[in-house]
């Protein structure tokens, strides 16, 4: 006759070990110690053999009767169950091992041979820091895409809004690695692509005229700190004023040196108009030790991972990070600094530092060139004067146009 769960429940353990048989090779083995386990009889290639499901309660009745019809649908199409059950376990112990951490390293240890020294540690500092601590332990295969998402949402929750959308980016490569190297069956993380985004655009945070003798400090304090080219990228952006893709993309052959001035092409320009730019004495020095400090044929600001690229479009940013200024100044805050404390300091009007800054209403690039050109001076002894001084000046500077 068959089981039902009261005759499972109420089985009692004797001397010596039973069974309880449901049919079909099913049966409930009660053993003297109290433990009561599923067997599954069969024949395999005219061979008697036993499967072992589980103990009772753990695998209900229900259950093991289902383990018996699959081991059975599994024997009509010339499987052994007794083997998938160990190719299973198996497979699970693997899966288990393949953690996003090993899988990472993995493909780190593969890709590094690609990068630069900087690019492969500074990727792999990224990995450790912000992605092994929260996911790294897990399998891939189990990973959801709320936990990528949430491994996102911390990072972004210390303002480093980029820096979260990269870890998505570089979480898609690692899982593409997975799927071909035979370990992931989805990339869940490309997935995500457009859902964590870049820190929302808003008003660019800008120091004021009156922090600017403080900044310089701070500016001279972290010179020995900052990589030399980009503390020289900080002072050329508060020089010029340009945006920040507008200089990092800088090449040398945009530069006369001789008429002290920097054309720069309507491709890099938001207004898509070419842009001249005056170049005051100290801005030509900055780029003189620039061609001296890396002699690159093309780029003024080259990356340092990467010889045929430019600088990223996040470095100035981290410069100013480091210096203590998050939240407070951004590269975009020197052309707000400088429109404030030209108008403010050197007494021109509107037109001519908005000129220089290239905004829509002043779309004649040489409107004003000759007024341009001695602001841009000024605004450098400007500055000279502070970081010499200490102290915010006045000047006595002419009255322009």
């Amino acid at each position: 006759m068959k089981l039902n769960d009261k005759i499972c429940k109420n089985a009692k353990p004797k001397e010596k070990s039973y069974k309880l048989s449901d049919g079909g090779g099913l049966y409930l083995e009660v053993t003297p110690k109290g433990g009561k386990l599923w067997r599954l009889k069969y024949r395999f290639l005219n061979k008697e053999k036993k499967l072992c499901i589980g103990s009772y309660p753990v695998i209900t009745l229900a259950e093991a009767r289902d383990h018996r019809e699959n081991a059975k649908k599994l024997i009509i199409n010339g499987l052994d169950p007794s083997t998938v059950k160990q190719e299973i376990k198996q497979e699970r112990i693997q899966e288990a091992g393949n953690t996003f951490e090993a899988i990472a390293r993995e493909w780190h240890e593969y890709k590094k041979q690609e990068w630069s020294k900087v690019n492969a540690e500074t990727t792999l500092k990224r990995l450790e820091k912000d992605v092994f601590p929260i996911i790294g332990k897990y399998p891939i295969k189990i990973i959801t895409h709320k936990m990528l998402l949430g491994l996102a949402q911390t990072v972004k929750e210390r303002g480093a809004h980029e820096l979260a959308k990269r870890i998505i980016q570089m979480s898609a490569h690692i899982y593409q690695y997975a799927i071909v190297t035979g370990r992931a069956d989805k990339n869940i993380a490309s997935d995500l692509k457009g859902l964590v985004k870049s820190e929302p655009k808003g008003h660019f945070a800008a120091i004021e005229a009156r922090d600017i003798p403080q900044f310089m400090a701070d500016l001279r304090s972290h010179k020995a700190r900052l990589n030399r080219q980009t503390y020289l990228a900080v002072e050329f952006m508060m020089l010029t004023f340009v945006r920040t893709g507008e200089m990092i993309g800088a090449q040398w052959d945009e530069f006369d040196f001789e008429e002290k001035m920097w054309l720069v092409p309507a491709s890099r320009m938001k207004m898509k108009r070419e842009h001249f730019v005056p170049l005051s004495s100290q801005a030509i020095e900055i780029l003189q030790e620039l061609r001296e400090l890396h002699n690159h044929p093309v780029y003024v600001f080259p990356s340092r991972t990467n010889h045929n690229n430019t600088m990223s479009n996040n470095t100035i940013l981290m410069a100013l990070d480091r210096m203590g200024y998050r939240g407070k100044m951004t590269g975009h805050g020197f052309r707000a600094l400088a429109m404030s404390t030209i108008m403010e300091k050197l007494h021109y009007r509107h037109e001519v530092p908005d000129a220089q800054l290239a905004h829509a209403r002043a779309y004649d690039r040489a409107k004003f060139m000759p007024d341009r050109i001695k602001m841009m001076q000024e605004w450098a002894d400007y500055l000279d004067n502070i970081a010499q001084g200490g102290k915010v000046i006045n000047g006595n500077f002419q009255q322009q146009a």
